[in-house]
């Protein structure tokens, strides 16, 4: 894909691998629409961004099909089409099962499911409009790993990608459709999710379990030693955009250990340990 003129739209896109991909589609001459919850880090993204060319800024709600709907609206007045979506958006919160209110489990699933449901319905028929376009929707490499401790909500949220983005490039391959899918699985990435219960509704509880605590500074700590720069990450997605590849696996052998531990368990029996985030 030439990215010359084409309009590409990042959710979560005012910091983390959202602003990096943002960065790298502007490098590449598309125009970019961002769009995040938060107001002040969504001002301070289309600034920077503008620096290096046409930035669209709309603060939304992934987990509102009408926020998604605005976005998707406020795109075409702007730009006339799109060719390019990165449902990139997250949250997580959690503790142990027994301890994870409903809320909790809500907030995850709407923001980290549903939001990327909401949008591939509401700009999959925009991008069918198009010769070529691409649909990048951000799973996790918990979608290849259940057991990770305190991290339920995350993990079940992430599998559900996993099998949402599958099914649909199934699908559209199946009728020739010009929209290609691509699956982003990151590891450790040096991005703010450990502290994405900065944006929570005041009606999610955050855990005090010590097993909650702890591995949330294990998550940290590993992230700041071994996280990839988010630019690397937006590196492999733009070069999966190119290339047609539907994994897009920053630690593939992590995806991988947590795909032959689940083919172990269903030919022998013998379930896994649970796991320390980055084990």
């Amino acid at each position: 894909m030439d990215f010359t003129g084409k309009t590409a739209v990042v959710t979560g896109g005012a910091s983390g691998m959202g602003y990096a991909m943002a960065e790298r589609f502007l490098a590449e001459g598309a125009n970019v629409v961002i769009a995040d919850i938060e107001r002040e880090a969504l001002d301070r993204a289309a600034h920077t961004l503008g620096l290096l060319g046409d930035v669209l800024a709309v603060r939304t709600d992934v987990s509102s099909e009408e926020s998604v709907q605005a976005l998707a609206d406020e795109t075409i007045e702007r730009f006339g089409g799109v060719h390019i979506l990165c449902n990139n958006a997250g949250v997580e919160t959690g503790g142990s099962f027994g301890a994870i209110a409903a809320r909790s489990w809500r907030w995850v699933m709407d923001v980290n499911f549903f939001g990327v449901l909401n949008g591939c319905r509401v700009f999959l028929p925009l991008l069918e409009e198009q010769p070529e376009a691409h649909i990048v929707n951000t799973a996790s490499v918990a979608a290849f790993n259940t057991g990770t401790a305190t991290m339920t909500p995350y993990a079940t949220s992430k599998f559900a990608v996993l099998a949402l983005s599958e099914s649909l490039d199934i699908e559209l391959r199946a009728r020739n459709a010009t929209v290609a899918m691509h699956l982003l699985a990151p590891g450790p990435v040096k991005t703010r999710m450990v502290e994405a219960e900065r944006n929570k509704p005041a009606d999610v509880q955050l855990s005090a379990e010590p097993e909650r605590i702890a591995q949330m500074e294990n998550l940290a700590r590993l992230t700041a030693e071994v996280g990839l720069e988010p630019s690397e990450v937006a590196g492999m997605v733009y070069d999966a955009i190119q290339d047609g590849g539907f994994f897009i696996l920053t630690h593939p052998e992590h995806a991988l250990t947590g795909v032959r531990k689940r083919l172990h368990w269903m030919e022998t029996g013998e379930a896994p340990a649970p796991r320390i985030a980055g084990t």
